[in-house]
């Protein structure tokens, strides 16, 4: 297995698979109308985390599907990080995860069982660390190797957290570390750290938990998870559900150390650039703002961190939460301001 290098089977890793923002918009313009179902209480309009469902009075399904293509070459690390970013949509929606089915595409011609099966346990074991079993999935023959999830979750159709809702003097609060695409873009090239690999696998394999306790606390009014269109594109959907502006404090930021470095030597993932290109228009920067911040704020972060608008009275609590359950670089990182749909970089 330590002789098989999956991101050399894929044309892109992680997060940053992602169509761009832009691009995605167009494709979805001209969808059809869709069916309008009372229950039916988050769709596609807001381009939230997860699609939810109203069972009962107290019950909604929260149903997502998460998959993309090697972001490591360790099969077992590949799979943990996959299944990880998967539930994150689910906690993201303030909901506890009760299911999973896999996804499975790999070029069955090129890669030996074991990996594969490394990699299909790596998911199972992360599936086992929230509480929930895989219990079947799909696969197919596939000219990349491709892994994720569906992930079905439940929650109180009262506590449902959105990426719209937010209110103006809302602070904002990020629960993990920027910079995990930087650092892929770094691990392709060979130029990856030991620590560097250290501290991306600590990263991208810790389950927002967090989530599912938020949704009960008071004072949270949106949330959302910081993945493939970056912390600028996530916040950006948060601007436009709520019709409000955002500030972000760049010196404020949890940036990995490694992360930090390998961006002001100039490691950018090509992710970044088009991430840049979908929303930069929507953007404010200081007119002396270094390329290498620029492109921290677009990385795209694959199995990134909760992102959270809140009343600034709880933010003390909010915090303590994430310590509580080792979140060692979650931070208050900007305001949600009166204004249009844009974010101001100080």
């Amino acid at each position: 297995m330590s002789d098989i290098k999956l991101t050399q089977f894929s044309h892109g890793g992680g997060c940053g698979c992602k169509i761009a923002p832009a691009l995605l918009s167009e494709i979805l313009a001209k969808m059809p109308a869709r069916l309008v179902h009372p229950d039916l209480l988050v769709g596609t309009e807001t381009g939230d985390d997860a699609a939810v469902y109203r069972l009962n009075e107290h019950q909604a399904i929260v149903a997502t599907t998460d998959f993309f293509m090697p972001i490591v070459d360790d099969p077992v690390d590949f799979g943990r990080i996959a299944a990880t970013n998967a539930l994150s949509d689910v906690y993201a929606m303030g909901a506890q995860p009760i299911l999973a089915l896999a996804i499975v595409g790999m070029p069955v011609g090129k890669l030996p069982t074991e990996v594969i099966q490394g990699i299909l346990a790596g998911g199972e074991a992360v599936c086992s660390a929230a509480g929930i079993a895989v219990a079947g999935g799909h696969s197919i023959d596939s000219p990349e190797p491709i892994y994720g999830l569906v992930a079905l979750g439940v929650v109180h159709p009262d506590k449902l957290k959105r990426n719209i809702g937010a209110q103006p003097g809302d602070a904002l609060i990020l629960g993990k570390g920027l910079g995990i695409g930087i650092m892929s873009a770094a691990l392709k090239k060979g130029e990856l750290s030991e620590e560097g690999y250290r501290q991306m696998i600590a990263s991208t394999t810790q389950l927002n938990t967090p989530g599912s306790t938020l949704a009960h606390m008071t004072g949270i009014h949106a949330m959302t998870d910081v993945t493939g269109f970056a912390l600028l594109g996530h916040l950006l959907e948060i601007c436009r559900g709520s019709n409000l502006g955002a500030t972000l404090e760049f010196d404020r930021l949890p940036i990995l150390p490694v992360a930090l470095d390998l961006a002001q030597k100039g490691y950018v993932p090509g992710a970044a650039d088009r991430n840049w290109a979908s929303y930069g228009h929507e953007v404010s920067l200081p007119d002396d703002f270094p390329a290498w911040k620029k492109n921290l704020l677009c990385d795209p972060q694959t199995s990134g961190g909760l992102l959270v608008s809140c009343d600034p009275v709880a933010v003390n609590d909010v915090l303590a939460l994430f310590r509580e359950q080792g979140f060692e670089y979650a931070c208050e990182i900007g305001r949600m301001e009166q204004g249009p749909a844009k974010v101001s970089v100080r």
